[in-house]
């Protein structure tokens, strides 16, 4: 018997021996050591991996990526180059890998605007949470002065690279999600257990992109301030700068940001508390027209009023979007509007009604956020050089028809029939600011009320939370959302149902304060007592 157990204690002392050895030569960061992985459809030109040490980052805020400092990240980082043969493309995937300390998960990255991923924000973000995790360029560059689809659009005057939209739009995502866990299962030694999205804005299309066309791709999907009915939403926000171009008046800054101002001052206590979120905006009627005439704090030029363009405009972005014969655009967006304390106009970030003056108050142009005129550039006239500017009310209307015609089954990402991955045991979150200022809220509502028309039980794996006082993937008036991602891997992991978000906020003193979010359809009511403690709300339908 001791013979037995001592043959017995010297066989797991050999495993274990031969486990370190094959997982220390699994962790070797080498291109020799890392395989070339399949993937069907595809050919590998290039694998590279090298080993990165003491890596420092300051991270911006991107949906559930915080501001931080990170320091001390040792990785190693793979880089792939390949293309879809017979599709003249070139794409490039980014894979770090902790070198300590990996949690037995991926995680895939998303972008913002153009950009399909962003080498060093969420994949850091990723990494410094244990995450072997990955970004891909989607066949065109992270580099800001080429992300443009002036460099990669068209692949002659008149004909959209299509290959290329398609890269950007889906296939970038699900090759990176191959790519990615098989390069993990290579260094390590074993698979991922779990994999999860992260992404906001384009990366929340992605997101929910992914669930849509590649339901077993991700065990669970962070979808934030999602770009989702791309075709129309793109068009439909850049309605706030055709009006200006309609008028031929650019309104400053000022003039916008006191019309916000007077807005919120008029709806903040809607909902029975005063700290500057419109949180029931179906009961603001505050009508920005009535403001014409009245003063304003630009001061540079002397005393000013608020113009009647100014109200027009702001009118125009705040009800609906309407065709030349009066009709609301956008079908269940309802003329895509945004919330009447979304930031109109702003230095520091993209608005809708952005303007640039020679001084703070005059000789002012429009500045649209670059995204809006690029899709009418590039993808609707086809033309670099088309000037959106001249575009007629019937044009305007055109290009919303021909861009669902032509683009919705590319990058629309409407598809509400979540079946599959249901079917995966897939789970998935989605919050929206509701004072976001460039995608209407009505955007992610009316599709997740049409996933759940078509799926009453919807919610067992996929919840929407509206965020009020939030702007687009960043902090707003209002108390920001903060660790979704554990609330998701909690979900997929335990089987813990998110049926609240926590938020952060800073307090007038520099205090903090947190309310929970409530999953839709139930809104965040005050209750009473102090507004700092998350017991003075609760959720109500």
């Amino acid at each position: 018997m001791l013979f037995t157990y001592d043959w017995q204690l010297a066989v797991m002392a050999i495993q274990a021996i031969l486990g370190l050895a094959l997982n220390a030569a699994a962790q070797t960061c080498s291109s020799d050591a890392i395989p070339h992985p399949q993937l069907p459809g595809a050919q590998i030109f290039d694998l590279s991996a090298s080993p990165v040490q003491n890596y420092m980052i300051t991270t911006m805020e991107d949906g559930d990526v915080l501001s931080a400092n990170l320091t001390d990240l040792n990785f190693c980082e793979v880089n792939i180059t390949y293309t879809h043969p017979g599709q003249n493309d070139e794409l490039h995937v980014g894979i770090w890998l902790p070198l300590d300390g990996w949690n037995g998960r991926f995680q895939g990255t998303g972008g913002g605007g153009w950009y399909t991923g962003i080498e060093g924000n969420g994949v850091a973000w990723a990494v410094s949470e244990g995450y072997a995790a990955g970004y891909t360029d989607g066949g065109h560059s992270t580099n800001a002065a080429f992300v443009s689809p002036d460099y990669w659009g068209l692949v002659s005057p008149g004909n959209v690279n299509l290959y290329a939209l398609q890269d950007f739009a889906s296939v970038g995502l699900h090759d990176l999600a191959v790519l990615g866990k098989a390069v993990t299962a290579s260094f390590y030694g074993m698979p991922p257990k779990y994999s999860y999205w992260n992404g906001c804005s384009t990366g929340g299309r992605q997101g929910l992109m992914m669930a849509q066309r590649y339901p077993e791709d991700y065990d669970g999907i962070i979808a934030l301030s999602p770009a989702i009915n791309w075709d129309s939403i793109i068009v439909l926000a850049y309605y706030g700068q055709f009006l200006m171009n309609q008028l031929q008046a650019y309104p400053p800054q000022c003039e916008f940001k006191a019309i916000t101002a007077a807005a919120i001052a008029a709806c903040d206590t809607l909902d029975g508390l005063k700290d500057d979120i419109i949180s029931s905006p179906e009961l603001c009627t505050f009508d920005p027209r009535n403001l014409t005439g009245s003063p304003t704090n630009c001061t540079s030029d002397g005393p000013r009023t608020i113009s009647s363009a100014a109200t027009s405009i702001v009118h125009g972005v705040w009800t609906n979007a309407v065709s030349s014969n009066g009709s609301i655009l956008g079908g269940p967006l309802k003329g895509a509007p945004i919330n009447k304390d979304a930031t109109l106009a702003s230095l520091s970030q993209a608005t809708l009604l952005n303007t640039t003056c020679t001084t703070p108050e005059t000789n002012c142009t429009g500045n649209p956020f670059s995204v809006l005129p690029d899709w009418l550039r590039i993808f609707l006239a086809k033309d670099p050089a088309f000037d959106p500017t001249k575009i007629t009310h019937e044009q305007f209307d055109r290009f919303l028809h021909d861009s669902i015609d032509q683009y919705r089954s590319i990058i629309g990402t409407t598809d509400a029939d979540l079946a599959p991955f249901r079917q995966a045991g897939g789970k998935m979150i989605t919050w929206h600011g509701m004072a976001d200022q460039l995608l209407s809220p009505n955007s992610p509502l009316s599709y997740y009320q049409r996933v759940v028309k078509m799926d009453p039980q919807a919610a067992d794996f996929y919840r929407f939370f509206e965020a009020p006082g939030t702007a687009h993937c960043q902090r707003g008036s209002g108390p920001y959302p903060v660790d979704v991602q554990g609330a998701v891997v909690k979900w997929v992991e335990e089987g813990v149902v998110p049926e609240r978000l926590r938020t952060e906020g800073t307090t007038v003193a520099g205090g903090t304060y947190s309310r929970e979010l409530c999953p839709w359809p139930m809104k965040q009511r005050y209750t009473g007592g102090d507004p700092n403690k998350e017991e003075s709300f609760n959720c109500v339908i």
